[in-house]
């Protein structure tokens, strides 16, 4: 379970990164009906096929080059679908020998709470509350499956704790983690707001925005609508320039807030590490940091080109799960007994006394 737990994580990044493709070349729409492609379990090629997925969508003609990114997409996730639907058999029959059975029967349910979203992504002709929703709902599904694994594999493990001597300013330390998660959290959604309203080509300079450090005339108000009626074709966006500029110049500065936290949090956990052996998991997370910082700036200063804006998304997960990483090995942390604690305490006093 927990080296197909892991191939579900693996699957689950090329799933985010196939539905980045999908929606950077202009794919989201590729296929007009779901499940299938035009009424086909492929995209249709065949003059005859052409000629009746038309007949069936006269409003959208088969455009083959944009039909495969989507159905590729969809494959990927239906086999996701069933590598966790077989994770979640496994661990009912399991039950009894102490494998979690919660978390994957959750897992299971939110995949299918994440394949109606895709579907209402289609139906409702991308909709920005659905798009946003359903990029989150991967990263989500992702960050579940880490959870999974993590916990298999110290079950298959069973090693023995060994004996630390940690810092308790280390073990403090704990709140402020689930701090930068949520950070990086809020980060993953202003990135898939800025996504789904087609934001990202708003501003194409750096470090201002249109040449100006605060650009004149954004409109936070028409940016951050949760409200847009349904009904349009979103392909492309609805939006007015001032309401994406405003979207953009958000997402820059939650970066940068995302970098000055991270970064002095970093710096602390570094100082305090020791033996706690958190080493690798703080390196992890510096080197997912500064990675998608780059490929942020590449992305504005080489005006979104595919691979790095793929690679971006991608990168955005890697922050993601190196957090919950880090998160997971700093509760590893042997935890001093209370009475430990409170017997130093008296003897810190007394000998004070």
């Amino acid at each position: 379970m927990a080296f197909w737990a892991t191939l579900a994580c693996c699957l689950a990044v090329v799933v985010i990164m196939l539905g980045a493709w999908t929606r950077l070349v202009h794919a989201g729409l590729g296929c007009p009906d779901w499940p299938g492609c035009y009424g086909f379990l492929t995209v249709p090629q065949s003059e005859t096929s052409i000629a009746i997925a038309n007949a069936r969508f006269p409003e959208t003609p088969v455009d083959v080059a944009k039909g495969w990114p989507e159905m590729i997409h969809r494959y990927a996730a239906g086999t996701l679908g069933l590598v966790v639907f077989g994770l979640a058999i496994a661990a009912i029959r399991h039950r009894r020998q102490g494998v979690p059975v919660k978390l994957p029967l959750f897992i299971a349910g939110f995949i299918v709470l994440q394949g109606a979203f895709g579907m209402w992504t289609v139906t409702l002709k991308l909709w920005p509350q659905v798009v946003a929703l359903h990029l989150l709902g991967g990263f989500t599904t992702l960050s579940l499956l880490l959870l999974l694994t993590l916990r298999l594999r110290k079950r298959s493990q069973n090693r023995p704790s060994r004996a630390l001597t940690v810092p308790r300013t280390l073990t403090k330390l704990r709140p402020w983690l689930y701090g930068g998660l949520l950070l990086v959290v809020l980060q993953i959604a202003l990135g898939a707001w800025t996504a789904a309203n087609y934001a990202a080509v708003a501003c194409t300079d750096l470090p201002t925005c249109q040449g100006q450090w605060w650009p004149q005339g954004m409109d936070f108000r028409h940016g951050f609508d949760v409200t847009q009626h349904v009904g349009p074709n979103y392909l492309g966006g609805q939006l007015t320039a001032d309401g994406r500029v405003a979207i953009h110049v958000t997402h820059r500065l939650g970066a940068l807030v995302v970098l000055i936290y991270l970064g002095l949090l970093l710096v602390r956990l570094w100082q305090q590490k020791q033996d706690s052996g958190l080493d690798s998991s703080v390196r992890l997370v510096a080197a997912a940091l500064a990675i998608q910082i780059g490929l942020g700036l590449a992305n504005v200063w080489l005006h979104i080109p595919l691979a790095i804006a793929v690679a971006h998304n991608a990168m955005g997960a890697g922050l993601l799960l190196s957090m919950i990483h880090l998160i997971w090995q700093h509760h590893q942390l042997p935890q001093p007994h209370p009475s430990t604690v409170s017997h130093t305490t008296t003897l810190n006093r007394e000998v004070t006394a």
